[in-house]
Formats: C-alpha cells, structure tokens, sequence
C-alpha cells in the first residue's frame, strides 16, 4: 500500500513541478487524499489496488470506446503481437481431447532445429504430465514460454514411432508474422495480405514485394480485410513503398497535440509503381484505414470491398507504478484530404459502438452500396483525380463487393463457432499426413488435384455429432460447397503452412475476384486513378 500511496504521491509531485498548478493537479491531491482516507480509517478490510484499478476502469469507461486500462498480467499479452515476437520453442498448436498436438513447428525456431515435427503430441513437459488434466491455451503458454536460452525439456508421441521420443529445446525468440501470405496470384500479379501493423511490418513487406518481383511481379493486390490496425509509423512507412516521396500519408491532432504531419519518403529502394488494389472490410480498422486512405486521396490505386470500420483514434500507451498502463486517446487521423476517419460515438456508450457493425448489417450496408448514405459535410475531393470520398466514418472503396452470405445456414454457423471444422481439419490431417504428404508433395500437385470429397464431408458431419452437433442436411446442402472449400484451405495449412490456407480460399472470395477483374480490366476504371 505505500508503494501505491508513493507512486500517487510522485505523480501529484510531478505535475507541481510540471507548475500545471490547476484543477488536474488539485483533483489529483484529492484522489490520493481519499485513497489514504480509505486505507487507514475503513471499517473493513479492503484490497485498495483492486478498487483502485476498478476507478481507472470506470473512470476510462466514461470516455471514447478505445481508451482503455490493461493489467499488468496482460500487458505482455497484448504488446506481443506488435512487438513482432515472444520468447518460446516456437510451434504452433492446438488441444485436442486433452492432448497437445503439433500443427506446425515454426519455421527455422528452436523446435523445428531438434526435429519437432507437424503432428507430434507433445505428453510431457519438464517431466510432468500433461494429457488428461484439462489443458487450456494459457496454460500451454506458461509451460513452453520462457526467457531465451532457457531449456524445456518434452516427450513426445510420434505417430508410428515407439517408444515415446526426448527432446530438449533451447526457447529462443519466436517472431510472430504480420504477413499471412505473399503469392503471385495470376502472372504478373503479386498478392499479399496483411494481418496487422506490427514493428515487423514493414521489413516483412519489403521481403514480400522483393520475392513477388522476382516473380515478375508488375501489379498487386494488397489483402486488408479483417486488419484491426496496430503501429501508426508502420502503416505509414508501408505506405512510402507505395508513394513517391514527399507526400503526405496521414495527419494527427488533438485538444492537447498540435498537428503533426507524416509523409512518405525514401526507405532504401525506390516505390513500387504497378498497379495497385487494396481490399478492405468492415473488419479493417486504424493503420489499415490510414494505408487505404492515403493511397485513395492521391488516387494512387483503387480500393476494393466494403466500408471499413471507422477507427481514427490515436492511443498514447502510458505506464503506471505497478506494471500496468492506460491506453489514453490523445488525437484523430486525419487522411492527407483532410478526412476523418473516425466514426461517430457516445461518450461512455462502448456498446453502442460495437454494436454498429451489426445495425450496418440490418440496414443493409453491406449487402447494398445504395444503403450507405454520408451527409453532404463529409464530402471530399480526392488530390489528383478530384474524385468524391466521403469522411466520417471509415474509408468507403471505389468498387463495392457486397458480403456473401449464400453459403450461409445455421448449421455451419454452429461447426464455425464450436471450432470443429479446424478440430476435424486437424486431427484429418494427422490421420492421413503420411499418405497425403506421398501423394502430394508440392502445394501445386495439392492445389489442382485435391479434392476434398463427400465422404470427407461426411467424416466432418460424424465428429459433429459426436459433439452434440446433430446433421442438418438443409443446411449442409446450402453450405457444402464452402465447407469443402474451407477444408481444402485448413488442410493445405496443416500440410504446407498458413499462407497456403489463403490460395485455395480466395478463388472463391468475390473481393478477390473483382480486384483481379480490376486489373486485368485497367482501362474502364483508369478514371479512379492516376
């Protein structure tokens, strides 16, 4: 408790010496004079830290959706994935049965180096048990994680192999992708798709157009659907790859931050200056938006899909005494035309905010481009083309492709969110990996002669019900065909790795389909661009 009492104290110190002498100083004093009111003249016995995390919780709750406190515990949890990597053995896993299955070792990280392989169960860790004691995820982290030059020491049940096998691994740091797949996607055209903006972001972009231009790479298709958004300097140093140097990508300003511009610039090699689609969705957000914003405002390339989610709140991360931190809102993008991206929002209302994807849904929004409507306030014009754009709300793409929900019923619904079509996709694959491996030794012989068949269906269907997931055969007419399609990208995953999950899926994504069709068709919508 005086550890706590002292940090409050230092930060009251702080803004005396700061001579900001005003009410936020002066209410500061009060809640540190009311917290030791409280420790030392309660009644009872009180955990003043939880209560006052409980204040800081409340107290941000009042504000905008995205200003928000983290634990200490889940600091580490959340930096991560834009900090690019975490210390471990470096596989990718999944519990199934209560056993911790293999999917893939990591490439060149510490287990593939002792000969961890795809498919292997991993029984035991530093010699205790782990099948049947209700493994969950955060456990499997606590275990295998760890500071690098550590040792963890495994059995592991290998198929065909007896008995079971010792490995010692040395965790080493385990990068974690920001990149799900770079692929040519017909000749000529590179294809790559961004899962987020991470500190690694753009190194891992630089690798991608470079292995696509020896490809014969001349024009590209960047994938940022579902990209939540992360770093605001990787979007727009991603972007000076896409832009001559010197224009402006993105602006940010707040009540207590004055105006600061970001513009593209040299970053070793010269811009990519093919021509370019960007696909988004509702799923995409913040550094996603501001990437599409600034290549639509110089009319740089032709953005794709539907309105994206409409997050344009800048977060300052702020460190507390005891390890924890506030994310604290502290300005708002801007697109170099001027636009906001942020979408409109009832102070301490976070559940009307999230709730707005779904009464998009029941307008219609994304099924009708007709649905959408913007107030004549929000219109801009773009800097080169003069085109309309619209703020306010997100970044509306140049050719919309409505959501496809054909395949849709509710008993695929149901396989989604139990997990049992990765499950089944999973334990299919180990079952016949030996023999699939055989028969298909590239992607390419997998690509063009698999198929994934009714009695493979029919194997998915049985494990769903022996999960209390009973056949509805309407439902399985009305989604098979994606299911097999889904099947077909999860087992390639499992066979050859992650971004192969992506070839086989996009052949049949209308987003995709049309930014191909964009392409290959330039000239009837040369008027959306340079």
């Amino acid at each position: 408790m005086k550890k706590l009492l002292s940090a409050f104290l230092l930060v009251f110190a702080l803004f005396l010496s700061a001579g900001a002498q005003n009410n936020s100083s002066f209410s500061a004093y009060k809640f540190v004079r009311f917290i030791q009111y409280l420790s030392g003249n309660y009644v009872d016995t009180i955990n003043v830290n939880q209560l006052v995390d409980d204040a800081i919780v409340e107290i941000l709750g009042q504000l905008d959706p995205h200003s928000i406190y983290i634990s200490k515990e889940d600091v580490q949890a959340m930096n991560e994935p834009l900090e690019g990597n975490f210390e471990g053995i470096g596989v990718e896993f999944n519990i199934l049965n209560d056993t911790l299955i293999v999917v893939n070792p990591i490439s060149g990280g510490p287990s593939e180096r002792v000969g961890i392989m795809a498919g292997d169960r991993i029984v035991e860790i530093n010699g205790k048990p782990i099948t049947n004691i209700g493994l969950k995820i955060p456990d499997v982290h606590k275990l295998l994680r760890g500071p690098k030059g550590t040792r963890v020491d495994v059995k592991i049940l290998r198929k065909g192999v007896s008995p079971l096998l010792d490995f010692t691994i040395i965790r080493d740091k385990i990068p974690i992708y920001s990149i799900d797949a770079a692929y040519m996607a017909r000749p000529g055209v590179g294809y790559i798709k961004i899962n987020r903006f991470a500190a690694t972001t753009e190194q891992e972009f630089v690798d991608a157009l470079e292995k696509l231009e020896k490809e014969k790479m001349t024009d590209l298709i960047i994938d940022l659907r579902n990209n939540g958004g992360g770093f605001l300097n990787s979007a727009y140093e991603l972007a000076s790859y896409l832009l001559e140097p010197g224009k402006l990508v993105v602006y940010t300003q707040g009540r207590n931050s004055p105006r600061t511009d970001y513009f593209s610039h040299f970053r070793g090699r010269k811009p990519f200056r093919g021509r370019l689609v960007i696909i988004t969705d509702e799923g995409s957000a913040s550094a996603s938006e501001i990437l599409a914003g600034a290549i639509q405002d110089w009319d740089r390339g032709i953005v794709v899909g539907r309105r994206t989610f409409g997050k344009g709140l800048v977060q300052n991360q702020l460190p507390l005494p005891d390890g924890s931190m506030i994310r604290l809102t502290v300005a708002k993008y801007y697109t170099p035309t001027g636009r906001a991206i942020q979408k409109p929002y009832k102070m301490g209302d976070v559940k009307d905010y999230y709730s707005d994807l779904d009464k998009r849904y029941s307008r219609g929004e994304l099924f009708n481009q007709d649905s959408i409507h913007f107030p004549d306030s929000l219109k801009y014009t773009t800097l080169v083309k003069k085109k309309l754009v619209y703020g306010g709300g997100g970044i509306m793409p140049d050719i919309f492709v409505p959501l496809d929900t054909a395949y849709y019923s509710e008993y695929y619904g149901k396989l989604v969110r139990s997990g049992l079509i990765n499950q089944f996709a999973i334990t299919w694959v180990d079952a016949n990996r030996e023999l699939l491996k055989k028969k298909y030794p590239k992607f390419e012989v997998y690509n063009k002669s698999f198929e994934v068949t009714d009695a493979i269906l029919d194997e998915l269907f049985s494990y769903a019900e022996s999960r209390q997931i009973a056949r509805d055969n309407t439902g399985i007419q009305t989604s098979k065909a994606e299911l097999k399609l889904q099947l077909k990208g999860l087992f390639a995953q499992s066979l050859f790795g992650s971004g192969f999950y992506y070839q086989v899926t996009n052949e049949r994504n209308e987003s995709f389909i049309k930014s191909l069709e964009v392409i290959s068709n330039w000239t009837r919508y040369k008027h959306l661009v340079q």
